[in-house]
């Protein structure tokens, strides 16, 4: 375990916004959580962060940032892998093709770590993480013991999961991936008709190519990628906007019984004239509606200011509340 004090957080979140913590603890293996590192989750204001790929800070952080830096891989047998959490997603992906396990690839370049993976489920191109997801092991700060969640116990959602619901009870510290010894591509996604895909690698670098077409990449600007999340409406919701624009892209239907319609948060921002725009030094990426973005040196404020007048114009519009995705701090 690493401890240290008054670190600035500029390099720790994908916004590139500078804010400090006052102080930063780093969980290096699972023995830190039965020790100090244990106590400190138990006892102070704490917040743990993966890459900061999905947050926006809007003031330092009085608390302990809890960062885990393990980073072991073990090969379980029957195409299961077992990942600490501190992995970084996209090298969890490369190294699992490496060994001939298939199934992560459509998460390709998808920016995080795979414990903030699990927590926010994330998603892209037809697949979520909860897809490949077989258990997972996390620290209970309540009880402060280890436990182990099977898939079913994850709580999984769109874009949530237990432990993001549970207000930082639990710190991921394991996850357990069921993938497949045979390539077996998912095209589902209307993006991905026409892509290549005839190996595991080349369906990697189309998504890749996709994503990079039209995100903005982290090394050039800072963003936390897709910031709101698609809304989930009702029928007569979707049939009453698909009646008022027939442009409207197709809503997919979300999963589960009497869940709705899921409609595209990027075509609603689009089409409400805010794709390319900026208010202060934050602005919506010209490529991309669904993303914000850095312009140069902007505050977390600033985003969260650029979210607000999203949210109000395409409630005034469309009738529909747009939730962040990212996690405002």
């Amino acid at each position: 375990m690493r401890i240290k004090e008054n670190v600035s957080l500029k390099g720790y979140n994908t916004f590139g916004i500078d804010v400090r913590a006052s102080r930063m603890v780093e969980v290096e293996s699972v023995g830190d959580c039965l020790g100090e590192a244990g106590r400190i989750l138990r006892e102070d204001k704490c917040l743990v962060l993966g890459s900061g790929s999905d947050v926006v800070f809007t003031a330092d952080y009085d608390g302990t940032v809890v960062r885990v830096t393990m980073d072991g891989l073990a090969e379980e047998g029957d195409c299961r892998v077992t990942a600490d959490a501190g992995w970084v997603m996209d090298d969890l992906i490369a190294t699992t093709l490496q060994k001939g396990l298939y199934g992560l690839e459509n998460l390709t370049a998808i920016p995080g770590t795979v414990g903030a993976a699990v927590v926010q489920n994330v998603g892209a191109y037809g697949i979520e993480a909860k897809d490949m997801v077989e258990s997972v092991e996390a620290y209970d700060t309540a009880t402060g013991q280890i436990c182990r969640f099977d898939n079913a116990g994850c709580g999984f959602s769109y874009r949530d999961s237990m432990f993001k619901q549970s207000h930082g009870r639990y710190l991921v510290l394991r996850v357990t991936f069921k993938l497949h010894s045979q390539y077996q591509p998912v095209l589902t996604y209307k993006a991905l008709e026409g892509v290549p895909h005839a190996t595991a690698d080349e369906m990697r670098q189309s998504i890749a190519d996709l994503r990079w077409g039209k995100l903005p990449r982290p090394e050039e600007h800072g963003s936390a990628g897709s910031f709101f999340k698609n809304p989930i409406v009702d029928k007569a919701t979707w049939e009453r906007l698909r009646t008022a624009y027939p442009d409207m892209p197709q809503a997919h239907a979300a999963e589960g019984p009497g869940e709705g319609y899921k409609l595209s948060a990027g075509w609603l921002i689009d089409r409400a004239g805010w794709k390319g725009r900026t208010m202060g030094r934050a602005g919506v990426w010209p490529k991309q509606a669904l993303v914000l973005y850095n312009t140069g040196g902007c505050t977390g404020d600033e985003v969260v200011a650029l979210a607000r007048a999203i949210v109000c114009d395409v409630k005034e519009k469309y009738g529909i509340a747009l939730t962040p995705e990212a996690i405002i701090i």
